[in-house]
């Protein structure tokens, strides 16, 4: 490989690294490390099973299929395809997770460091912070270069040293375990994880490394599949290592526990190692963290709305979620929250699948398998967000949120059956 290739692959693994790092991922992990207390490494362990382990494997499938979100998620049929993905984008765009990293830059950098608190400092500031996001995601094929070679570094060295210090200066001190984190602290910690919505996100995501990478050289193939493999690898990699270290930080603070949330016990351990100068490095890494996935996520969603409506072009999607986003943002981090969780647990399920199913079988040949399972998993999902019957408390591991698994993995088995006696020619994935 190349030196340039190295370049272009470590700048594109950062770029992806900083799509992902957002203000979520920045708060929960410490929150892990507080509440799990001396059950640390089955907590984190869980984690990071649902924030690095499956993106990256949504990326790695995105890759080896060679399809964006929608045409392997139409591998349901086509119904599922155009539905999932449309979800799917709006959730980590202008109904979620955009609006929520205006948010919360507001809430845990501006108000703690200056004070400016209120309707009027939260209009001001988010409309320079969408304005700067929209500017920064205008030209989509530029945003390596963007995020991988200028913004990340600097955000990447922040949290370094962030970590660093406080590990120095501070004594690990874990405490008991609290509430749910006693009895089951991989489940506990997994649903932290997916709170990060980062799954959803790698499908989302992995067509904008594929694009990035090709304006650099990478050739449709083996070339182009190994650089996003590698790309995700690495940006797993990072992630993980920094995710443990905040988690790791959050118990050398006194009374961790004690914290309503990640961000506040990270702004004192910042401003209790480091003074002052640490209480504004951290108030930089939240609005950096802030304003990268920002830049991810509205190229990744206009990107899919542009391709899914031609007629619309990319800018004009663009600058339609920038303002909703904006709207939703003022509102606050609580109503953003509040549109959000029926989202997120509505769309896990049938994400998760996909991803599996994918990675074990790239080559599209179970065609009842992906149908069983997605649609079972949806159907699922739909009914406890919903509805939650009794009944369902059947199925293994319902009261923990993952009743889901063992219904979808008895339709996909299934649906491998119906595959192998019923072979039939491959339809085409999308309308």
């Amino acid at each position: 490989m190349t030196k340039s290739r190295v370049t272009t692959l470590a700048a594109a693994s950062l770029m992806l690294f900083s799509m992902f790092f957002g203000a979520g991922n920045l708060i929960f992990p410490p929150e892990v490390g507080a509440n799990s207390g001396t059950n640390f490494w089955p907590a984190i362990g869980g984690f990071l099973l649902a924030s690095v382990i499956l993106p990256t494997l949504a990326i790695i499938a995105i890759a080896v299929s060679g399809n964006d979100v929608r045409d392997l998620a139409s591998r349901g049929g086509w119904l599922f395809g155009l539905l999932f993905s449309v979800m799917a984008y709006l959730s980590i765009g202008a109904f979620y997770a955009l609006p929520r990293t205006g948010a919360t830059a507001m809430e845990t950098a501006i108000t703690p460091l200056t004070g400016w608190d209120g309707a009027g400092s939260s209009v001001a500031f988010n409309v320079i912070f969408f304005a700067v996001t929209l500017l920064l995601a205008w030209r989509p094929t530029t945003i390596v270069d963007t995020l991988g070679k200028f913004l990340t570094p600097a955000l990447v060295a922040l949290l370094f040293v962030l970590i660093a210090v406080a590990m120095v200066t501070g004594q690990r001190t874990p405490a008991a375990p609290m509430e749910d984190y006693a009895g089951h602290p991989m489940v506990t910690g997994l649903f932290e994880g997916y709170n990060t919505m980062d799954a959803i996100s790698g499908l989302a995501f992995g067509i904008v490394v594929i694009a990035a990478l090709r304006t650099k050289g990478f050739k449709p193939g083996k070339s182009m599949v190994r650089g996003t493999m590698l790309t995700s690898l690495f940006s797993g990699a990072l992630l993980a290592v920094i995710y443990l270290g905040l988690a790791y930080v959050a118990q050398t603070v006194e009374g961790s526990q004690d914290y309503g949330s990640g961000a506040a016990l990270l702004a004192d351990s910042a401003h209790l190692t480091m003074g002052t100068v640490g209480q504004v490095a951290f108030s930089a890494i939240v609005i950096l963290a802030c304003l990268t996935t920002s830049v991810g996520l509205l190229t990744a969603t206009g990107e899919f709305f542009a391709a899914l409506v031609p007629k619309v072009k990319y800018h004009y999607w663009a600058v339609g979620f920038t303002i909703l986003s904006l709207i939703l943002a003022i509102q606050g981090l609580e109503t953003v929250l509040l549109v959000a969780v029926p989202i997120i647990t509505f769309l896990y399920p049938p994400a998760i699948t996909l991803i599996i199913l994918t990675v074990l079988n790239p080559r599209n040949n179970l065609r009842y398998a992906y149908r069983f399972a997605l649609w079972t998993a949806v159907a699922w999902s739909a009914l406890t967000v919903a509805w939650d019957p009794q009944w369902l408390s059947v199925s293994p591991g319902q009261a923990l949120g993952v009743g889901w698994f063992v219904p979808t993995l008895i339709a996909a088995l299934i649906g491998v059956a119906v595959d192998f006696a019923r072979p039939v020619q491959q339809e085409p994935q999308s309308v």
